[in-house]
């Protein structure tokens, strides 16, 4: 499956320069990671966000958002934000510091 290569550019630009950043092709797309932990992605033109159950269904409130369920089952910690909600900088940018934000509980992975 092909992403949106112009999207996962912006992301990178937002977290290359944290602590820990790395990115790894998976979910059909690709994800970029901190300190091991996937924090957010892009398949086909979606935002992906990891943000822990409790935020994720608070996110799931939000226009242009929707459950991820790649699988075919949803993944209640992780969602999706349509292409129509990150058009602007500061959207996507507060998206991902959300991400971020839960990642950072984390304990890292080697």
């Amino acid at each position: 499956m092909a992403y949106d290569e112009a999207l996962a550019d912006r992301i990178h630009q937002l977290l290359s320069r944290r602590a820990g950043y790395s990115q790894r092709k998976m979910f059909g797309g690709i994800c970029f990671l901190l300190n091991g932990n996937m924090c957010c992605g892009v398949t086909g033109t979606n935002l992906m966000l990891r943000l822990g159950e409790k935020n994720a269904a608070q996110a799931l409130k939000e226009p242009f958002t929707h459950e991820m369920d790649f699988t075919g089952k949803v993944m209640k910690s992780m969602i999706y934000v349509k292409a129509e909600g990150t058009r602007e900088d500061i959207d996507l940018k507060e998206w991902v510091n959300q991400a971020v934000k839960f990642v950072r509980t984390l304990p890292g992975k080697t």
